[in-house]
């Protein structure tokens, strides 16, 4: 018997490795910053105080991370042509058979479904947001077939999370989030244009739009610099609009820094962009929280 439960233990782990592998949960830091972000400030705004509360705290992270799995799966769902063919994705989940494409459409039919439940249960207009940001965050995944824009409509994927983050506390869509959501993205845009980097023989060959095969490498660089100036631009908007203290801004220089310091990284050495891409992207966007906070 206490071998039999191990053995169901061990696969039902393996399961939850390569789930974890498909939509690569660690990710998640990039936007769960930003929706906080804009609840803590929608709820300075309207509640007279940061927290917003236990509830939406829980509602928001269900959103956040069921929105997240469906455009991960959907992406891998959509990919596995592509990933299979190439060397850096072959070893998927989604590709190598260890998730097989029926069970990838459940478990994409099940967070899409999650979202629009927890959606309902904020209030009426996230309700109603919930299927055009599962349109959004699907359209990546068709869009780079057909557009270089494609690196754009990523960006949007994740900035529309500080416009649902003020829609659940206010029932609105506040300016502040307007301009947050665009700083997200065209931050998220530039480094992802840097990421690609990585892929640009492989689209070259196969016909894949991107703005690295269309352009190559010093455009995409100049451009993904552009992107990260207008971002900060967007963010000093967004600390204006909502009416955040000196540390916001001070905070918001300091993202710029960090931007700064990724470009040299990869103009350096192109090895290094996955430092550049995980690492400090991580850090900015917890770095964007707390002195968004400390200005509250």
């Amino acid at each position: 018997m206490v071998p039999k439960i191990r053995g169901e233990m061990a696969k039902f782990k393996e399961i939850l490795s390569d789930i974890n592998e498909l939509i690569v949960f660690k990710h998640s830091v990039f936007a769960l910053p930003f929706i906080f972000t804009a609840m803590i400030t929608a709820s300075a705004q309207v509640n007279g105080t940061a927290w917003f509360g236990w509830e939406l705290l829980i509602l928001g992270v269900l959103c956040a991370v069921s929105a997240r799995n469906f455009a991960m799966a959907f992406n891998r769902y959509k990919d596995e042509d592509i990933d299979k063919l190439n060397p850096r994705t072959a070893n998927r989940p989604s590709v190598d058979g260890r998730i097989g494409r029926t069970n990838l459409q459940i478990f994409i039919a099940a967070n899409a479904a999650i979202f629009v439940l927890v959606a309902y249960l904020v209030n009426e207009l996230a309700f109603w947001l919930s299927f055009p940001i599962l349109a959004v965050l699907g359209g990546y995944s068709l869009f780079k077939r057909f557009s270089e824009l494609a690196h754009l409509v990523l960006g949007l994927s994740l900035g529309l999370a500080p416009i649902a983050g003020a829609v659940a506390v206010t029932g609105e869509i506040p300016l502040f989030s307007v301009l947050l959501c665009l700083g997200v993205m065209f931050w998220v845009a530039g480094f992802d244009l840097l990421y690609s980097l990585q892929d640009i023989e492989f689209d070259r060959e196969h016909g894949l739009f991107s703005i690295p095969s269309v352009y190559g490498e010093k455009a995409t660089m100049f451009i993904s610099a552009i992107f990260h100036a207008t971002a900060v631009i967007f963010w000093l908007l967004f600390a204006w609009a909502g009416g955040l203290g000196a540390a916001a801004f001070v905070g918001i220089l300091l993202c710029g820094a960090i931007l700064i310091a990724e470009h040299r990284i990869v103009r350096r050495d192109f090895s290094k962009i996955d430092r550049a891409f995980f690492t400090l992207n991580g850090y900015l966007g917890i770095l964007f929280f707390v002195f968004v906070w400390a200005s509250l």
